[in-house]
């Protein structure tokens, strides 16, 4: 496996636009109207809990810290400003801070370990295949520990969520050409160390 493989596909910016401008008319109304609050809550519920997951140890930390994020987004909301970015961008502001909380409070740094999900079993149950396939994606994950947190936390944005370099940059606070440097640095280094694995 390469590192070329965390390489997920990025959402259409023809396909962002109409979803942002959606999501600023709902963020808008859901200071007066519950429904619109719901409405984003079931379109971006799934996201926060993957970014999450790859930040959480387990899944019940991740499902905690989204239940968060839902709760603080909505005593925020009467304050929520388009930062360009939209909607998504500020509530995964949001879940990223909750995170940081939580580990903190956990006095333990948190590891992305879903941040590459499990290939699915070859279809002719090959347990050695399967075995293989398991010690592959234990090696990439923990390469993926080793690198920098804002490395890591990029990385779980662009393929956990599928944010583009100037949402993560809204979330993490940096300049679009500043993410997608930080982007292409971390998939540099990890293409080296895994490459320098297999040698």
């Amino acid at each position: 496996m390469e590192a070329s493989s965390f390489a997920g596909t990025a959402h259409d910016e023809s396909q962002i636009q109409p979803a942002l401008a959606d999501d600023e008319r709902l963020a808008l109304g859901a200071r007066s109207n519950p429904t619109a609050f719901a409405t984003l809550y079931g379109r971006h519920r799934e996201s926060v809990f993957r970014y999450l997951r790859a930040r959480s140890t387990n899944d019940d930390d991740a499902l905690d810290l989204t239940a968060v994020t839902f709760e603080r987004a909505l005593i925020a909301l009467p304050k929520y400003r388009s930062i360009g970015a939209g909607f998504a961008a500020w509530l995964l502001r949001i879940a990223r801070n909750a995170a940081v909380d939580h580990g903190r409070r956990q006095r333990a740094r948190p590891a992305p370990a879903a941040l590459v999900e499990a290939e699915s079993q070859p279809a002719d149950d090959d347990p050695e295949a399967a075995a293989m396939a398991s010690d592959e994606h234990r090696r990439l994950r923990a390469l993926v520990r080793a690198l920098p947190e804002p490395q890591r936390d990029a990385l779980a944005l662009r393929y956990s969520v599928g944010l583009t370099a100037r949402q993560i940059g809204a979330v993490i606070g940096k300049s679009e050409e500043a993410t997608q440097k930080l982007l292409t640095r971390a998939l540099s280094e990890l293409k080296e160390a895994y490459g320098h694995e297999q040698r």
